[in-house]
C-alpha cells in the first residue's frame, strides 16, 4: 500500500510522533496551520470515516481529546478545532482517516469557513432529507 501515514505508522518514514498507543497514532502535521497542529490516526488503514468501526473511533476520538488537552496545557493555546476532511471533495489529500487537532489563540485570524443563512422553507427542507435517510 502506499499511504504515506502507514509508512509513518511502520516507522518507513519519519514523523514527529506526539502520542501512541496499540491502535492510535499521533504526530505533527508538517505543513502546519500553526505550531503544535497533530494529525490523529488509527494505525490500521482506513480510507475515511465511514470505513471506521466505532470502536476504532471511540479511540482516536479519546486521543484527540488528549492531543488537544495537551495543546492547551504544554504549548499554552486558548483553545483548538477539530476537524476531519472525508473524501476529497471535502479537502481529504490523504486516503487514511485522519482528525486534525488544529491550535488556537483570541485574534489568531483563522477562519475555518464563511458562513451563510438559510433561504425561506431550506432549513426545515434540508432537516427532512437527512431525517429521511437517519
Amino acid at each position: 500500500m502506499d499511504c504515506v501515514f502507514c509508512k509513518i505508522v511502520a516507522g518507513e518514514i519519519p514523523g514527529a510522533k506526539v502520542y501512541e498507543t496499540d491502535e492510535v497514532l499521533a504526530f505533527l502535521d508538517i505543513n502546519p496551520v500553526h505550531p503544535g497542529h497533530t494529525l490523529v490516526i488509527p494505525k490500521k488503514h482506513y480510507a475515511n470515516i465511514e470505513e471506521a468501526p466505532a470502536e476504532v473511533l471511540s479511540q482516536v476520538i479519546s486521543a484527540v481529546k488528549k492531543v488537544g488537552l495537551a495543546l492547551k496545557i504544554g504549548l499554552n493555546y486558548q483553545g483548538y478545532n477539530v476537524t476531519e476532511n472525508n473524501d476529497p471533495a471535502a479537502g481529504q489529500l490523504i486516503a487514511h482517516l485522519h482528525f486534525h487537532v488544529i491550535p488556537r489563540f483570541e485574534g489568531d485570524g483563522l477562519k475555518l469557513w464563511p458562513q451563510r443563512q438559510y433561504s425561506a422553507g431550506e432549513l426545515e427542507a434540508t432537516a427532512e432529507k437527512l431525517k429521511k435517510v437517519l
